[in-house]
């Protein structure tokens, strides 16, 4: 198989447009024309990964974090980021990684986070700003739900908890066809009235191109009239962290505790004790101190994340429990994840879960 097919796949469960804007996520070592068969599914890039996918006979790595981040000036191999890089191309292994591009989806890394810790009614910490658009269109009395359920099957029409969402309103369509025009109604070179509806749906921008595709191939017309803008609305479905609520609430002494039973970690570091009950749970897996904000603005009562500094937790201010449970902790079920949508959706391909810790910090 193709790897350029295999990375289309990937990119309909991980739309490379859902990925913040910092990140480097797709094909970043490899040529899309080469024959793959098998890939490893694996946390970070390492030297041990390498040797793991080649044992195992792979041409493909998928990684979660992006081996490459900031920009290269140059590839030296006597450096780790280097002497990765030219390992691969030495062993024509490429490499595609995921990152943001699967944190920002609906169900994305932060909702498992938050099912581990079997958090309730759960929403986005951050929603995505400017990443709504709506299209409008207008489609025969007769032709209306043939229309909206290809779009709504395009993904048009998801708001939060609910699907098939439009708005419609009934009107007069006026047109006049050319001698070499084809109408679907009426006659060419003569003015044709027709009642049509209105449709107007919200969609994420990064499935415009589906959506305009489905559109016309579903629309009874030779010209398809439509208009497409952006929206500012927040979208509830794409963004990053987590917020929910806990079955019961406890004290901040007995959630640590529940965290430790609950994620692999034996040392936990947080900020001072509140005296507050726990109910309200914020989480972003990985480094999440930027958004420590918004969690005291959801009005959670603790925030679980990673990588806080020193400074970092006087910003609790006695309003939240701020928990550093570390990166790779909050992090830990990624290859799991990962190796699981991509079987579940690519099912005739062959993906292999590392079986490497690549957890850089040890404790003493």
């Amino acid at each position: 198989m193709k790897l350029e097919k295999i990375i289309n796949e990937i990119q309909k469960i991980f739309p490379l447009k859902t990925a913040e804007d910092f990140d480097n996520v797709g094909l970043l070592i490899g040529k899309a024309d080469i024959e793959c068969n098998k890939a490893l599914v694996c946390h970070d890039v390492t030297d041990e990964t390498i040797d793991e996918a080649l044992n195992n006979k792979c041409q493909l790595i998928i990684s979660y974090h992006p081996l490459i981040f900031n920009s290269l000036k140059k590839i030296n191999y006597k450096d780790r980021i280097g002497r990765i890089i030219t390992k691969m191309i030495e062993n024509k292994l490429s490499l595609y990684s995921i990152h943001t591009s699967f944190d920002n989806l609906k169900n994305g890394l932060n909702f498992d986070l938050g099912k581990i810790l079997n958090l309730q009614n759960q929403k986005k910490l951050i929603p995505k700003k400017n990443s709504l658009m709506k299209l409008t269109s207008y489609v025969p009395n007769d032709y209306l739900d043939l229309v909206l359920n290809s779009l709504y099957e395009a993904g048009a029409g998801e708001i939060g908890n609910y699907s098939n969402c439009s708005f419609s309103a009934k009107g007069e369509g006026r047109y006049l066809g050319s001698k070499g025009s084809n109408p679907k109604f009426g006659n060419k070179e003569e003015l044709t009235k027709t009642s049509e509806i209105l449709i107007s749906l919200i969609f994420p921008s990064y499935r415009k191109k589906k959506i305009i595709e489905s559109l016309i191939n579903s629309h009874p017309y030779e010209s398809v009239a439509y208009e497409i803008v952006n929206i500012e609305n927040k979208n509830p479905d794409l963004g990053l962290g987590s917020i929910g609520v806990l079955p019961i609430s406890m004290t901040e002494k007995k959630f640590l505790e529940y965290l430790k039973k609950r994620l692999p970690v034996n040392v936990i570091r947080h900020s001072n004790f509140t005296n507050n009950k726990i109910k309200i749970v914020s989480v972003l897996a990985g480094s999440g101190a930027f958004a420590i904000d918004n969690a005291i603005n959801s009005k959670a009562d603790a925030f679980v994340t990673g990588d806080l500094k020193y400074h970092d937790f006087f910003k609790s201010d006695n309003k939240i429990l701020l928990v550093d449970a570390g990166h790779f902790e909050t992090e830990f079920f990624i290859k799991n994840k990962l190796q699981e949508l991509l079987k579940e959706k690519i099912p005739n391909f062959a993906f292999i879960r590392s079986e490497i810790n690549n957890n850089p910090v040890k404790y003493f």
